[in-house]
């Protein structure tokens, strides 16, 4: 099964993953650091439903600097419309608050599947101070090896070349307009740590922005991945325990199809 994955060019593809590879262990530099998440949950009764949404500005420290709660009764709600909005106002109070914003998720995925609506918002805030990073776990992009025949995402041939820390060279795309170009390296922090994805707005990056970066992230990670993003996702969960209490708390516990998140 792996050598289908592989396909028939795979030592050519790992060879340009190798040439792309730039290897550098960052050094700790001192920056206040804030991540941003958002979540939402709902469960429904009889063709409502209850729904809640939060989206959490955090720092590395544990200090909240925004904790938005949206919630109602209704049908056929956008909930992910609502959380990205979310998200997005989030980002525009906290740009201003610290060194670095990080974004869990993908800047692609907002421009590409989320709501279109929003760009504009995105765009204005990201540029503000310039100091907007979006971080992503995994990714599934194929185009650095497309042209080569590649059958994986990017992120498995580069996770075949090291298990050392560095960064892949920035890779710009322009698909979405000259006010969205999206410039993105894959990163490792430390040694046999996950490689992440970093994308940034705008094709004027460079290397020497990218070690800056990966400087001001190392400080403040546990495991290769940033704390400020893990803190922002614990805070943020709607757990059903959670809606729960809602739905005591709004007296729609007799209701049918309320004991399912009731437990």
């Amino acid at each position: 099964m792996l050598s289908i994955l592989k396909g028939p060019k795979f030592e050519q593809i790992l060879h340009k993953a190798q040439e792309n590879w730039n290897d550098f262990t960052p050094t700790k530099e001192e920056a206040v650091t804030a991540g941003i998440d958002s979540s939402f949950n709902n469960t429904k009764f009889q063709g409502i439903e209850l729904w809640a949404t939060t989206a959490v500005s955090i720092k590395s420290d544990g200090d909240i600097l925004v904790d938005l709660h949206e919630s109602g009764l209704g049908s056929d709600t956008d909930l992910s419309r609502i959380a990205s909005k979310m998200e997005i106002d989030a980002c525009e109070k906290t740009v201003d608050e610290v060194d670095l914003v990080l974004m869990d998720g993908s800047l692609h995925s907002q421009f590409m599947t989320r709501q279109s609506a929003l760009d504009a918002q995105v765009v204005r805030t990201m540029n503000k101070k310039r100091n907007v990073v979006f971080i992503a776990k995994t990714s599934n992009t194929k185009k650095q090896f497309e042209n080569q025949g590649s059958l994986a995402g990017d992120i498995f041939y580069y996770n075949h070349v090291t298990n050392g820390p560095g960064f892949s060279e920035i890779f710009v795309e322009r698909n979405y307009g000259p006010d969205k170009i999206i410039s993105s390296t894959f990163v490792r922090l430390s040694d046999s740590t996950p490689i992440i994805k970093l994308e940034f707005l705008g094709g004027k990056h460079d290397n020497d922005e990218v070690k800056s970066i990966m400087n001001k992230l190392f400080k403040t990670s546990v495991g290769g991945y940033p704390y400020a993003l893990k803190l922002a996702h614990n805070n943020c969960k709607i757990s059903d325990k959670e809606l729960g209490k809602m739905v005591s708390l709004l007296g729609l516990s007799n209701e049918i199809g309320s004991r399912e998140v009731l437990g």
